[in-house]
């Protein structure tokens, strides 16, 4: 497979096939309850976190106007439960995955969320603008995915955050041979055909790079999620060279990853190979790429983007002058403390679950663990390093840390204070 071009599918197809198939496969599998979602939101520090993912600078709001683009079965109510002060509109094309949208909304009286049944391209004809757009494993299925990222920046405001997912080839290598099999033996997304297809995969060799595939994806022996991998009417993949030519064809601009610290030649094992120092040299879109490619096995691309027309800093945390000072760290929730079988000379180890890869650790020594204890999500850098460090001359060490908690996904920052 090349993929010196966004990867297609052989197969004719338009939005009325994408359209007929959610209609009969509507993915991801609905859901009946989001009580378990419900005591996650609990957390404010979750909405805070997210929050300052995409806004760094600014102070934590409510009362958002947030577009959620091709939200399927469950993404809409999920997000009208998190923010519950916040103006949801959800747009998708399968009546069926809005129904299931709408009995959610009725069963958790979700009155911020309104449903349109509506295509991305014609976004514009709700006559309303977002503060937030959310387009996930969505814009790689339209027929032509440039024209659906130009209507949603449409309805981006200025200085609107932008939130979107889109397959990666390399690691998809096993589906795409896959779809190519199903082709050639007609297959169908009926019960019977998923059935037989599901007995076949499980035959397959254990060095087979769909085998791989399974092994990571939690729902992939659901038929739902089979015929959506494999069965799909139309599918595309960027390399994340191709995901900065197309956000700048399309009038935006890379924010960050989501999970930074796997396009970071200096986390990890890349971090450890002789050509760290070279890496790390080369302008950040390149390291980028060049993480993707040494690490070989990324399925998607999850980011932040904004408007090239934005009048601030897409992503402004740095830690050269002295503005680092001011910023104040927010623990992600969805991070763990592990202080059992450690490396020698490690207090404790840091992990975040929603890494891809194992190597993505990190080790806490006794003065960086002290460092760590004093985050709280209202204490600046400066006033963490006056509790752990007592004022003393280990501000170089403290700052390598703080930088190497961002690096790594550990933390984000709220730098409101420096605006």
């Amino acid at each position: 497979m090349t993929v010196s071009e966004p990867r297609k599918t052989p197969r004719t197809s338009d939005s009325e096939d994408v359209r007929g198939f959610y209609e009969r496969m509507p993915y991801p599998a609905p859901f009946t309850s989001l009580n378990e979602h419900r005591d996650l939101y609990r957390n404010p520090d979750r909405r805070r976190a997210l929050f300052h993912l995409m806004w760094p600078t600014q102070p934590l709001r409510g009362q958002q106007e947030i577009l959620v683009a091709g939200c399927g079965t469950s993404q809409a109510a999920r997000y009208a439960l998190r923010e519950p002060d916040a103006r949801i509109a959800a747009i998708d094309i399968s009546e069926t995955s809005l129904r299931f949208t709408r009995d959610l909304q009725r069963k958790y009286n979700l009155e911020n969320l309104e449903l349109h049944q509506l295509s991305i391209e014609n976004v514009s004809d709700l006559g309303r603008t977002f503060d937030q757009v959310v387009a996930t494993g969505v814009l790689h299925h339209l027929p032509d995915p440039d024209l659906g990222l130009r209507a949603l920046r449409g309805v981006l405001r200025r200085q609107g955050a932008m939130h979107l997912m889109v397959y990666a080839p390399y690691g998809r290598a096993g589906i795409y041979m896959m779809q190519e099999y199903c082709r050639l033996l007609g297959i169908s997304p009926s019960a019977e055909d998923l059935r037989d297809l599901g007995a076949a995969l499980e035959a397959l060799p254990d060095d087979h790079p769909m085998a791989r595939v399974m092994r990571g994806a939690k729902d992939f022996r659901h038929p739902d999620a089979l015929a959506d991998a494999l069965l799909h009417p139309l599918d595309r993949a960027y390399t994340v060279s191709q995901l900065y030519d197309w956000l700048d064809r399309c009038g935006m601009s890379f924010g960050r990853w989501v999970e930074q610290a796997p396009y970071l030649p200096q986390c990890g094992i890349m971090g450890k190979t002789t050509h760290a120092a070279r890496l790390t040299s080369l302008p950040a879109p390149a390291q980028h790429a060049a993480a993707e490619l040494f690490r070989g096995t990324m399925v998607r691309h999850n980011l932040i983007a904004y408007r090239t027309d934005r009048t601030v800093a897409n992503q402004p945390i740095s830690f050269a002058g002295e503005r680092w000072r001011e910023y104040v760290p927010i623990a992600l929730p969805w991070t763990v403390c592990v202080r059992e079988r450690l490396p020698r000379g490690s207090v404790a180890v840091l992990i975040n679950r929603a890494h891809p890869f194992t190597d993505l650790v990190l080790c806490v020594g006794p003065f960086e663990d002290q460092l760590r204890a004093a985050i709280d999500g209202k204490r600046s850098l400066a006033e963490i390093l006056q509790v752990a460090a007592g004022g003393g001359d280990r501000e170089r060490q403290a700052l390598d840390f703080f930088e190497r908690l961002w690096d790594y996904d550990q933390v984000v920052f709220d730098a409101s204070r420096n605006a």
